[in-house]
């Protein structure tokens, strides 16, 4: 089996109200309530989990410098059309396993008094559009096994400058064979993608051995069973 993340373990959002984004993720969508506690290592931030499935969170992050700041198209897309700056979020789907379920779903958000748009039949899925809180745009949508021959444009292909090679590669990404031991960890290069950290602690971080991360922070439940 090719190695490869498996699925979306959590997404994290930014909130200013994270009980307005507990109640609309447990009310209006029915996941379940998991953790809500101090953020490790992190002062005064506050962390929650809702349930998707057993290995499927949306997760939302309380930092007291976060704002309410809300601008189309440089914080916030609107609706999953609009445009927003690259390495953000422009809109979340949620995946459901049937058209059934997809449209029991809306019913439940319309339930609520929230405009449900759909669904839409897009050919490799089926989707529905609605609104969250803090401007949040979000999908439920069903349907997977896209076959690549139909789905990739080759216009399209040649407009993002992507070669033949490319396209080879990007379909059927080569294998990876984990070394007998453990790759050291590579200086930052200022060429590749790197953490927010201030100039020269995040040269410090990457210089500490693996075993410092692993009991790092605080890592058991705030509440003792």
């Amino acid at each position: 089996m090719a190695l490869h993340p498996n699925g979306v373990h959590h997404l994290a959002l930014s909130t200013t109200d994270i009980k307005a984004q507990i109640e609309f993720f447990t009310d209006v969508l029915g996941g379940e309530l998991k953790a809500l506690y101090w953020m490790h290592g992190v002062a005064n931030t506050f962390h929650g989990f809702v349930e998707l499935s057993p290995d499927c969170y949306i997760a939302f992050v309380q930092h007291p410098g976060n704002t309410d700041r809300r601008e189309l198209g440089v914080t916030h897309a609107g609706t999953a059309a609009g445009p927003m700056p690259g390495g953000t979020m422009q809109h979340l789907a949620l995946n459901v396993d049937s058209v059934d379920e997809l449209l029991a779903l809306r019913d439940r958000i319309r339930s609520r008094g929230i405009v449900a748009l759909g669904p839409i039949d897009h050919g490799m899925c089926v989707s529905l559009y609605f609104a969250g809180p803090e401007g949040l745009c979000l999908e439920i949508a069903t349907g997977g096994g896209i076959d690549e021959r139909a789905w990739i444009d080759p216009e399209v292909v040649a407009l993002a400058g992507i070669t033949a090679d490319d396209l080879a590669r990007f379909v059927a990404p080569p294998a990876f064979d984990r070394p007998s031991t453990p790759l050291p960890q590579p200086t930052p290069d200022p060429t590749k993608p790197n953490l927010g950290y201030p100039p020269g602690v995040y040269e410090k971080v990457a210089a500490l051995p693996d075993e410092a991360f692993w009991n790092s922070v605080e890592n058991q439940p705030p509440v003792k069973l």
